[in-house]
């Protein structure tokens, strides 16, 4: 099963990318490391547009297509916490790298908490990032090839999940790409004790302490989400891991 599952994701990575010129924004004011990447990251196939600050890259995604944002936090005019924010409000699912010299805890959990994908920190091996691009890349491409029902019942709720919305009571929320793929991920495993660290690696494919945090973070605010029905009640089993309780049924 993980076999054929390996299979099929490199299937669809190589038929995205053959259809599809995978767009980057690049925001780096080390003009120098920025050329360096864009030269690099273009012999691999990627299309990049390179912006010295945050002020040009916020107006250069105003008119122009990206699949993904690598943003330096610390520019002039516009750091790169402000422009992810500023990209949020018009573009909710887009994919965000942080590149940065800052590596304080505080930094980091600032950036996942903004919905960041992933954080890479000054220097690096430009192969790195090269690998958590193309994570992200075929992620996508398993989205956007996907067809099976994206719309479930979870107790008084309906969650779309491709949409990103939940519905009760006639009313609809719309939610961020990162609630809704651990929402999904609860409801596909509910009823079950789902261990900290294999969450962590499913759903940001690594193990990390600030990626911890911020899964704390998004799992208080899925709680609020889910309020209104007490038969949803998100369990923490100290030290182990969550329990997605619900009456709800898996497809």
């Amino acid at each position: 099963m993980k076999l054929a599952k390996e299979l099929l994701l490199k299937s669809l990575y190589r038929s995205f990318m053959v259809n599809h010129k995978f767009s980057i924004l690049l925001a780096e004011d080390d003009l120098n490391l920025g050329m360096l990447l864009l030269e690099y990251l273009e012999s691999e196939g990627f299309l990049v547009k390179l912006c010295k600050d945050g002020e040009i890259a916020l107006k250069s995604f105003h008119q122009n297509h990206f699949d993904l944002c690598l943003l330096d936090v610390m520019m002039p005019k516009k750091d790169g916490f402000s422009l992810a924010k500023e990209i949020r409000t018009l573009n909710n699912n887009i994919p965000i790298i942080f590149i940065t010299a800052k590596s304080l805890k505080e930094d980091k959990f600032q950036g996942y908490t903004l919905g960041a994908d992933d954080y890479i920190t000054k220097p690096f091996d430009e192969q790195e990032l090269l690998w958590k691009i193309k994570a992200i890349t075929r992620r996508v491409s398993l989205e956007n090839n996907s067809s099976q029902n994206s719309i479930f019942s979870i107790g008084i709720f309906l969650f779309d999940f491709k949409n990103q919305s939940l519905t009760a009571n006639g009313k609809t929320k719309r939610i961020t790409q990162k609630e809704s793929e651990i929402i999904h991920y609860f409801f596909k495993n509910q009823n079950r004790l789902i261990k900290r660290e294999e969450m962590l690696k499913d759903l940001w494919g690594e193990n990390d302490y600030f990626l911890g945090r911020s899964l704390d973070v998004f799992i208080s605010k899925i709680r609020k989400l889910f309020k209104d029905d007490p038969s949803i009640n998100i369990e923490n089993i100290f030290s182990v891991g969550f329990i997605f309780n619900t009456q709800s049924k898996k497809d």
